[in-house]
């Protein structure tokens, strides 16, 4: 048993954060689910740019945005090594049981993508934790190693992305017309033909989404080259944080603070000045890549380490609210899925149809209640059955065998 792990096998640690960090990617998604696509990291492209549409936008850059995504692939990284280390413990092929579960994961991250919501990310984590398990025998160093240098190298990639952008706007030829042009359509501002088509689609049946969807939304494989490293190396230092102890709540409370201090303490500064900068410079484009793009993968990871070290350090062991959400922690994945079913029912057309309806700042008035569920369900849920209803089906797709699910 990993040190840290509960009698039972679980890692209190790892469940509490798996529910914080459900809880908050449900504010992250909020503009992903009511607004059009490009709005997601530029208000001005829709939702509104009121005085609390911009400070919502700027609270959810500087505080959640990538960083929940983020801690979900830290705990991924970390349950994957888990799931494998307790393979090998019990006779069985680490290998042949790690590649089942990522099967499936991909296959149902692919009917969530096209069947439900355009922003899936199931399919992407089950394609980088299927290359992430060549790493899993390396030493903490050797994965922190390689993590740094993939994200230096998605960190080189953004930097071109924003040099590329600036040189085009300013030579606009052929070749820089078309990478504005395509740019704008996910970081600034679309054709209004193009918003008033997306937002008819979202508001018409659920043939007309799903025909949307399937013209629209990149096939998973291909975000590999784009988000690929910085995943897998999220990924790889959730291993090694399994590893080193980070993650199993080994470490003093002492050098918990220090690294949530450190990390932070530079992170946060970076944000909180790139928000700005961008605000004051009216969302231009280069202005939204560079701090959506450019800067976030050195950024983002320090950001997610600190949040991680200060979600040890708030766990209460045997304390309700730390109960309840490593409860939502134990059935995260169940979570995201319902999440998704709600949000896009009460946007999409064949539900409330308020799809571009609703300014930026008033979707988060969904948060109170969408958290309060997930704290209702999971626990008492979790008190009669040993695994959250997708847990089991995944769990038991992976082994080819009906799990038992009552206790």
């Amino acid at each position: 048993m990993s040190e840290g792990a509960s009698a039972a096998g679980r890692i209190p640690a790892l469940d509490f954060l798996r529910g914080i960090a459900v809880m908050g990617i449900l504010v992250a998604n909020l503009p992903a689910f009511a607004l059009p696509e490009a709005a997601y990291f530029a208000p001005h492209a829709w939702g509104g740019t009121s005085t609390a549409d911009i400070a919502a936008w700027f609270a959810t850059y500087v505080l959640v945005e990538g960083k929940m995504r983020g801690l979900f692939s830290l705990l991924f990284g970390a349950s994957m090594l888990l799931v494998v280390e307790r393979a090998q413990a019990s006779g069985r092929n680490a290998a042949r049981v790690h590649y089942r579960r990522m099967a499936w994961l991909f296959a149902i991250g692919c009917l969530h993508l096209y069947g439900l919501w355009w922003g899936d990310i199931l399919a992407h984590y089950a394609l980088c934790g299927a290359i992430a398990y060549a790493f899993v025998r390396l030493p903490v160093r050797g994965l922190i190693g390689v993590a740094v240098a993939l994200i230096l190298w998605e960190s080189a990639q953004g930097a071109w992305l924003h040099a590329a952008i600036l040189d085009a706007q300013a030579h606009p030829d052929a070749t820089g017309r078309a990478l504005v042009t395509a740019m704008e359509g996910s970081f600034g501002r679309p054709p209004a033909q193009h918003l008033a088509a997306e937002i008819a689609a979202y508001r018409g049946s659920y043939a007309q989404i799903f025909a949307w969807r399937w013209t629209v939304s990149a096939a998973p494989p291909t975000f590999l080259p784009i988000l690929g490293p910085e995943t897998l190396a999220t990924m790889l230092l959730g291993m090694a944080g399994l590893k080193s102890g980070f993650l199993t709540g080994a470490w003093s409370p002492a050098r918990y603070r220090r690294w949530a201090a450190v990390t932070l303490g530079i992170a946060m500064p970076v944000y909180v000045a790139t928000g700005l900068h961008t605000i004051r410079g009216g969302f231009a484009l280069a202005d939204v890549v560079f701090g959506a793009v450019s800067v976030a993968a050195p950024m983002r990871n320090l950001a997610v380490v600190g949040y991680a070290a200060l979600g040890i350090c708030a766990l209460r062991p045997g304390g309700w609210l730390t109960a309840r959400i490593a409860a939502a922690g134990r059935a995260a994945f169940s979570s995201y899925l319902a999440t998704t079913l709600v949000m896009t029912t009460i946007f999409y057309g064949y539900g409330l149809g308020l799809f571009g309806a609703v300014p930026r700042a008033a979707l988060y008035l969904l948060v109170p209640p969408a958290w309060a569920a997930m704290l209702a369900w999971s626990q008492p849920w979790l008190a009669a059955y040993r695994y959250g209803p997708v847990e089991w089906l995944w769990r038991s797709l992976a082994r080819w065998r009906v799990e038992k699910m009552r206790r």
